[in-house]
């Protein structure tokens, strides 16, 4: 497009778009530029001749997504933002861009982000509305800066306090650039009478919210009479964009401090990428057009405006570039919040089917009951009987059979470790025997081992482990207790009401089990402590081969030797035994049968553990489970099925959000999808 200003060659100006790298650009046509001969007088143009059917579409999908709110999806959308201290000039400048007056006063006169649509419009009569908490509020030239007040009191209450809730202008008057800018409140360090003390703090906060997104472009303004590296806006600017390729620089007030102006742009002391504009703002009464002609005049005339290079100054040539920047971020972001709508929508979707239907019936509540407890008892056949953990394969104590055979071979390796300890093998070997045959002695014929003899000795050694398979019983089932509770609670999570009755009677059958076990246990060790049986080959063979080591012990018993060798306690003390004669023979016989026995007791206690555990287990997922948890929900003191037609909140909240993030994404995929064909990607 033709500058509508003559430009001077002694300065060079980097364009806008060469300005910002690696950015996609519209396809604009340059059919609209004019020969600069037969431009028509400045004061009696348009600020800026609109590319019409090339912006127009795109900045009306971008105003239409903000006004769908997807930003609220975490969606940024290209947007350019105008910030600036407090007097620098930011609502003149807006004023000339849009052509109507904002609000004017002392301290604050922004007090909510202020989107502003303008939309360069064929009608002669201006159309100027107010959309704010969901109304649309038709006004005028003559009373916008009225009704802007009123609707920033109605948002952020009357006085001089702030809100982060926006406020939207739509101005349609012809003339104007097609440009959708937001509006922020000045930055104050102190506050005046009437604001918060932490007025900066609050402004701060909004100011990075909106320029912090890569999708912003930031128009900095700044008063001509300033040191630029010390206006607060350059310094959070700074913050977000350090290398300034966001960053547009309006200068204001270029009528009040000429004097080095042009040394300040050209040096570019604070690092602004898209360059500088300056421009004279309105005064007084002076129309729109009279202002324009005065700043024409006075960048063309001023011994000092005059050298500035005509591309970077006038509101002509701000509206200009901004459309071009707004143009070229628009088309880079454009591909890119597709991706995130589609992605978005996706996965909602995707999340909100996994959530739990609505049940409205008796007979969808027992359906759907029904199928929970079916999917829970698969997991734990699974899980508990097949030994497969696909279901949770990062979560060892999940592989529920490695972990009870653990448990089973740490029970038998306890047991073991008693048996071990209650050998006395170096210096009171035979001693326990010996006097349990002198006790156990009766009138009758000799070389027979009495019966009570071997009771006593077995007696004393199951008393002796006897609380271990209790111990092991306990840590069995408290185990199994945590993986059913946790798969019945995980296959129930969609519906909280069952949660409570699951879990009780998950216990509850348990507890029932675990006494069950108990009271086998008990039984077993009893049964062992009373009775001494096996039909166990293994005693008879490992009885003999100790014995076959019975008459060299004897021969070292009957001399002088210290110490004799048998293969299974190794090298025992014997000298206690000299001169006993028979009684250390009989005592060697029970010794050895009671060591063969015992191997016996404990191989077939731990046996007896395992089948016993897996048949409990067993019964427990293939019939009780099941009944225990129907008793539990509808019973008779159950009423789980109608609390499963009782949505909860939390549940019910978040189906109604994902429904309202689902319409508001297709209706942005709607919108963008129209639009997306006309983006030239490089």
């Amino acid at each position: 497009m033709g500058s509508l200003i003559d430009r001077k060659d002694d300065m060079s100006s980097t364009t806008v778009i060469d300005s910002v790298p690696k950015m996609n650009l519209l396809r604009i046509s340059d059919e609209q530029e004019e020969d600069q001969s037969s431009l028509v007088p400045l004061h009696d143009a348009p600020i800026v001749s609109s590319y019409n059917d090339r912006i127009r579409p795109l900045l009306d999908t971008v105003d239409r997504l903000r006004h769908l709110k997807i930003m609220q999806e975490g969606i940024q959308l290209p947007t350019i933002v105008v910030v600036g201290d407090q007097s620098s000039g930011k609502s003149s400048v807006l004023e000339s861009l849009a052509g109507i007056s904002l609000p004017r006063g002392q301290g604050i006169c922004t007090r909510v982000p202020l989107i502003m649509r303008l939309q360069n419009h064929s009608n002669p009569d201006p159309q100027l509305f107010l959309e704010f908490n969901g109304k649309v509020v038709p006004t005028d030239e003559q009373h916008i800066a009225d009704s802007i007040s009123s609707a920033t009191e109605e948002i952020a209450g009357k006085g001089k306090g702030i809100s982060n809730t926006p406020l939207t202008l739509i101005v349609k008057k012809k003339g104007v650039p097609d440009l959708t800018m937001v509006d922020l409140p000045g930055i104050t360090r102190v506050p005046v009478h009437g604001q918060p003390e932490d007025i900066y703090e609050q402004i701060s906060g909004i100011i990075m919210e909106f320029i912090t997104p890569e999708e912003s472009i930031i128009l900095n303004v700044l008063s001509a009479g300033v040191d630029f590296s010390t206006c607060e806006s350059i310094r959070m600017s700074q913050r977000v964009d350090k290398s300034g390729q966001r960053t547009l620089a309006v200068v204001t007030k270029a009528d009040k401090s000429p004097e080095g102006l042009m040394e300040k742009v050209t040096a570019d002391d604070v690092n602004i990428g898209l360059g500088y504009v300056c421009v004279r703002n309105r005064i007084g009464e002076e129309s729109y057009e009279e202002a324009r002609a005065e700043e024409a005049t006075l960048f063309e005339t001023h011994p000092h405006l005059s050298k500035i290079n005509k591309s970077i100054v006038g509101i002509p040539v701000l509206a200009e570039r901004l459309m071009k920047i707004q143009a070229t971020i628009i088309v880079k972001c454009l591909p890119e919040i597709v991706r995130k709508i589609n992605e978005k929508l996706n996965g909602h979707v995707e999340e909100l089917n996994k959530m739990p239907k609505h049940l409205t019936s008796m007979a969808e509540a027992m359906t759907t009951f029904m199928q929970i407890l079916g999917s829970a008892k698969e997991s734990l056949r699974k899980i508990i009987l097949q030994g497969e953990f696909d279901e949770y394969p990062d979560a060892a104590d999940m592989h529920c059979t490695a972990r009870l055979a653990e448990m089973l071979n740490k029970f038998s390796e306890e047991l073991q470790s008693v048996k071990a300890v209650s050998y006395d093998t170096k210096n009171k070997f035979l001693e326990d025997e010996m006097r349990v045959l002198e006790e156990t002695k009766a009138i009758g014929l000799p070389n027979f081992l009495p019966k009570a003899a071997f009771l006593t000795l077995l007696q004393t050694k199951v008393k002796e482990i006897s609380t271990i398979p209790f111990g092991c019983v306990e840590k069995m089932w408290h185990y199994i207790e945590n993986v059913v509770v946790r798969v019945l609670l995980q296959h129930c999570d969609n519906y909280p009401q069952l949660v409570s009755c699951t879990r009780r009677a998950a216990q509850n059958l348990i507890a029932k089990k675990k006494q069950q076990s108990f009271d086998w246990m008990k039984d077993v060790v009893e049964m062992e402590r009373l009775s001494d049986y096996t039909c166990n080959p293994d005693y008879t063979a490992s009885w003999n081969k100790f014995m076959s080591e019975q008459a060299e012990f004897m021969e070292r018993a009957k001399g002088t030797c210290c110490l004799a060798a048998t293969s299974r306690f190794g090298e025992v003390y014997i000298d206690h035994l000299q001169g006993l004669g028979g009684v250390v023979q009989e005592a060697f016989d029970l010794k050895m049968r009671m060591t063969a026995y015992w191997d016996i007791v404990l191989l077939r206690m731990v046996d007896n553990m395992g089948l016993h555990l897996l048949y409990s287990i067993q019964k427990l997922v293939s019939k009780e489970m099941q009944g225990e948890i129907i008793t539990e929900l509808i019973g008779p003191q159950g009423n789980g099925l109608e609390r499963m037609l009782e949505e909860s909140p939390s549940v019910s909240d978040k189906r109604k959000k994902l429904k309202r993030s689902i319409k508001l994404l297709k209706e942005s995929n709607d919108v963008v999808s129209n639009i997306i064909d006309r983006v030239v990607v490089d």
